[in-house]
């Protein structure tokens, strides 16, 4: 890339809580953050948020009378963007860009108002403009107050490091100087999970860890669905106050046969990498966090994409979803936050289905993968 592109701070709310310190302490402990939740008729398991964090969304969904009808991706997208841009420096009225997307939008909100309507044959006043896909990145705007640009989409689980790659691009051109960017999801709905379930992927599993995902030997799909949001403020050049810097990005799609297809060797991965790492010498990426999602599948082709690609000397490997499942468009920001946390604290973070691997030397590289429902991946290439 020619210009250095700063990630200035990181925020999130998942599974995995609210703050840095308390995320990265739950990394470090061996056990998972899901909870059971009755869904879809019977009880399932699920990266919930936990009760301080649910009950904090609940207090901004009253402290203004206009968020009482927000989905609640629009309060996780808000509560994360406030804590980014006060660890940034950025203040509220700034020129700043803002780009955060998700692949299923207003999904608890969108379902009541459906019910509604199928109930009494009348839609809601706010039916439409509570769940337009937008109105995630307007209402951030409209919180923070910002001046620069607002954009939302969905790419499906590959949405949150789309909207990187849109606020790269947009950093690049000149046409700003800051962007807020990331991926907003809460999927724990009966619809969705009944979906998930008529794919066959979602995990049935009684074990300590019921989403195996990277476990290369399963026997059963074993996806698990959380929530949650993630951002990141990127800036343009080296920043003092940089967690790290985007050193390379990549993106490729994937030629469907299937509506849900990725091939065997993960074919879009292999392009994918490849552009992100642009003639880097291999050696150096100290560690991939995968996608991988707890399908057999998926799991395995992206490893076979990355075999493909590092030969027998295969970077550490790793992912998030074995502890807080499967976030959908927040999924890749998720990622990324685990990647800044391992170069910020050389330290990798192992998952518990595959072979011992040792660190050996500092982490200074880590690509970040994430692909979603038609082949669309990218891949993110971070250092110090």
């Amino acid at each position: 890339m020619s210009q250095k592109i700063a990630i200035t701070a990181l925020a999130s709310i998942s599974p995995l809580g609210s703050n840095s310190e308390t995320v990265w302490g739950n990394y470090l402990n061996s056990d998972t953050c899901f909870s059971v939740q009755n869904l879809d008729h019977q009880e399932t398991i699920v990266g919930a948020l936990k009760q301080e964090d649910q009950e904090n969304i609940a207090l901004l969904s009253t402290s203004d009378n206009k968020y009482k009808s927000l989905d609640k991706t629009v309060l996780f997208a808000i509560d994360a963007s406030r804590k980014a841009i006060a660890q940034a420096g950025w203040k509220k009225g700034d020129d700043f860009g803002i780009n955060i997307g998700s692949s299923r939008g207003a999904t608890a909100l969108f379902e009541s108002h459906h019910q509604t309507y199928l109930e009494t044959g009348k839609a809601q006043t706010l039916a439409s403009p509570a769940t337009t896909l937008g109105n995630i990145s307007s209402w951030v705007a409209h919180d923070l107050q910002t001046t620069g640009p607002e954009i939302s989409h969905s790419i499906t689980c590959s949405t949150a490091l789309h909207s990187m790659l849109n606020g790269i691009a947009w950093l690049r051109a000149g046409m700003a100087s800051k962007f807020l960017v990331g991926g907003s999801e809460a999927p724990l709905t009966d619809f969705t999970i009944g979906q998930m379930r008529a794919l066959k992927i979602y995990s049935n599993s009684s074990d300590r860890y019921p989403n195996k995902a990277l476990d290369l030997e399963k026997k059963q799909n074993t996806m698990i669905l959380g929530e949650g949001a993630a951002v990141c403020c990127m800036e343009l050049g080296e920043k003092e106050n940089a967690l790290a810097y985007v050193e390379g990005i990549g993106y490729a799609t994937e030629i469907l046969e299937h509506n849900i297809s990725i091939s065997a060797e993960a074919t879009c991965f292999q392009k994918s990498m490849k552009m992100a790492l642009n003639n880097i010498d291999l050696q150096h990426i100290d560690a991939i966090v995968m996608h991988a999602p707890g399908t057999i599948k998926g799991d395995l082709t992206e490893y076979r994409a990355i075999q493909k690609l590092f030969g027998e000397k295969l970077p550490l490997l790793t992912t998030n979803k074995w502890k807080i499942g499967h976030t959908f468009g927040t999924s890749g920001m998720l990622s990324i936050e685990l990647a800044v946390l391992m170069l910020q604290k050389n330290h990798f973070i192992p998952v518990p289905f595959i072979p011992t691997q040792e660190q050996k030397k500092p982490i200074r590289k880590v690509l970040v993968n994430s692909v979603g429902f038609g082949g669309n991946a990218v891949s993110i290439l971070l250092s110090l």
